[in-house]
């Protein structure tokens, strides 16, 4: 059942620099106002794709549904662009919840760092030398020792994006399943990466570190020369995105394995 009407009274707007988003901000303000972010019903983030990851980090512990008009050049997060009866788009909305990876990195002198990641968390070769990765699964080792440019794992919502440029499988967005998946893989040629529970704990052991330097990326966020990564669900996190009827995340991810 859609929330009445009367509950998306206070809108915030943010948008990307790009012309016609700051155009459609002027327009949207101009028409149905404007709410500090922090007091405000919903956001409507207009840009694309890039803008609503920068919008759901921002607002990532706040809470507030997020509606995103696509005024970029992707768009795959976004709702199609229309100035009209924007309050009435939001009550109908679909509202798809999205539980973010957490990263934490040790680089090769001990030091740590945490970070969250909406699509993936990436591990990248730095230099002309391939990645020498090991990798295991609640503490167990499953793969002693990956040869590649990297690897990387995905949620379910950026199953779509680089994780499907790199091959990996698309995931119903409310599957309990998170990607593994090589980039360039070189040895064992034939491993393909793997689907795991997304209760899993995921540990990347970068061997030969300094001889043979990863990186670690969680969305934009990246850590240089690491020695070993920690990736889990975080199942506190919820981000709420809203899409139109007949346009959910749901819908998105199953039409984009049907795409020739």
């Amino acid at each position: 059942m859609a929330p009445p009407a009367t509950k998306f009274q206070k809108i915030a707007f943010v948008a990307s620099d790009v012309p016609e988003a700051v155009e459609a901000l002027a327009q949207l303000k101009k028409r149905y106002g404007s709410t500090p972010a922090h007091e405000a019903d919903a956001i409507v983030a207009l840009g694309g794709d890039g803008l609503m990851l920068q919008t759901l980090h921002t607002y990532m512990n706040d809470r507030i549904p997020i509606y995103g008009m696509n005024r970029g050049s992707v768009g795959f997060l976004m709702n199609e662009y229309s100035e009209d009866d924007l309050i009435e788009r939001l009550a109908t909305a679909a509202v798809s919840i999205v539980h973010p990876l957490s990263m934490v990195t040790f680089d090769i002198k001990g030091k740590a760092q945490k970070a969250i990641a909406i699509n993936e968390v990436s591990l990248f070769r730095e230099t002309y030398q391939a990645a020498k990765l090991q990798i295991s699964v609640d503490e167990k080792i499953r793969l002693r020792e990956l040869i590649c440019d990297g690897a990387l794992v995905a949620t379910p919502a950026g199953s779509t994006a680089y994780n499907l440029s790199a091959h990996g499988p698309i995931l119903p967005i409310d599957s309990s399943l998170l990607a593994l998946t090589p980039i360039s893989p070189f040895r064992p040629r034939r491993w393909r990466g793997a689907l795991l529970p997304n209760h899993a704990q995921i540990t990347v052991t970068a061997l030969e570190a300094e001889k043979r330097p990863v990186s670690a990326v969680a969305d934009h966020f990246e850590v240089r020369n690491i020695a070993r990564v920690e990736i889990e669900q975080a199942r506190h996190i919820d981000l709420l995105m809203m899409f139109d009827p007949g346009h959910s995340l749901d819908e998105r991810v199953i039409a984009e394995q049907f795409r020739v």
